[in-house]
């Protein structure tokens, strides 16, 4: 049996990170625990497509194998925004529907449901449970798998279509037996010149010599390429926020060009590049925000679009040590959104 990716005691998956480096109309989940105070509650329903599990992971790859396919694992909640875009925007395209049926079997798992999933070693939970042994933090969160149950691809958050688009046909084509997927990407979309990175000059500057750091504050960098309408939308609305700068007052931070040959020393004291760090650190998509404890340590990373609330709970998430006490991303960002209600402060979470 292949050792969980992350090490839980309660390994139900086999799984390692490798990359970068037709079916029924499945029910609601029985008694999923709904989430209150979020924008557009309730049961996104899935395409009619995605294959109707009786939640058995060995079983499913067998079955998605035996048709020369693979697993993917949508991992979702109900009244979640990003799920929503997931399922309208990126299924709304026909090239995208067809090369995904084409290559995967798609299986939802609800993060706050209660049926039961066995995994590849023959243990049963409830489906919460399963998200939680395998650190599901966003949602929508994807995990695709090949024929061994091992994780070629895992997309924590929001996707827009033409990167998903990559990531299917990365996976469903097996290239990962060739190449990383940050090669394959860079291949299919060279970072092109006419873009520009949004440095401030408040930031840590070059050289970066992260391990000499002074204080005791948190270290945040920011992983981003020229070419990149998500930068964009984070530098141009998104960190120009009010509340936004706030926090990053409270951040050393750092912006990289995950593309470049910039001399860094990470936190733990090492000279490399800001390319060679990027893919060691698995980072595949930009913008990229990765938060370090004053120690050294990562303890949170953001990797996918999302908008102002969710940016700023990540980085409040880090600054008011709320990871040491909540491990669960998502609870954390409802208890938030429930208190900021209170206050009389409306949360919309695709602002």
């Amino acid at each position: 049996m292949v050792k969980s990716i992350f090490g839980t005691a309660l390994a139900v998956l086999a799984m390692v990170v490798m990359a970068a480096e037709v079916q029924p109309q499945p029910q609601p989940p029985a008694n999923g625990q709904l989430q209150q105070g979020l924008v557009n509650p309730g049961y996104h329903e899935p395409p009619d497509w995605f294959k109707n599990s009786f939640l058995d992971i060995r079983e499913d790859i067998q079955e998605a194998a035996d048709q020369e396919r693979r697993v993917m694992l949508y991992f979702y909640q109900d009244g979640c925004p990003y799920c929503k875009k997931f399922l309208e925007t990126n299924f709304s395209q026909h090239d995208i529907v067809q090369k995904t049926r084409r290559y995967f079997d798609v299986i939802p798992i609800n993060i706050w449901g209660d049926r039961e999933v066995t995994g590849l070693d023959g243990k049963q939970s409830p489906e919460k449970q399963f998200a939680a042994d395998l650190k599901v933090m966003f949602t929508p969160t994807l995990l695709l798998l090949n024929e061994e149950g091992v994780v070629v691809s895992r997309l924590n958050g929001y996707y827009p279509p033409h990167k998903f688009s990559a990531v299917v046909d990365y996976v469903g084509r097996q290239l990962e037996r060739r190449m990383s997927f940050r090669d394959y990407r860079a291949g299919l979309s060279p970072v092109a010149a006419r873009g520009a990175l949004h440095h401030d000059e408040s930031w840590l500057q070059p050289p970066y010599r992260l391990a000499q750091r002074s204080g005791d504050r948190p270290l945040l960098v920011m992983f981003e390429q020229k070419d990149c309408s998500a930068c964009d939308e984070l530098h141009l609305d998104i960190l120009k926020r009010r509340e936004s700068v706030d926090l990053l007052e409270a951040f050393d931070v750092v912006l990289l060009d995950m593309w470049s040959s910039t001399p860094v020393q990470t936190p733990d004291g090492r000279d490399t590049t800001a390319s060679e760090w990027a893919r060691e650190l698995k980072v595949q998509y930009a913008p990229a925000l990765l938060m370090f404890a004053p120690s050294g340590e990562e303890v949170f990373r953001t990797e996918a679009w999302l908008k102002a609330f969710h940016t700023q709970s990540a980085m409040d998430y880090v600054l008011s040590g709320a990871y040491r006490e909540q491990p669960n991303f998502q609870r954390y960002v409802q208890s938030r959104a429930d208190a900021l209600e209170a206050q009389g402060i409306h949360v919309d979470l695709m602002e």
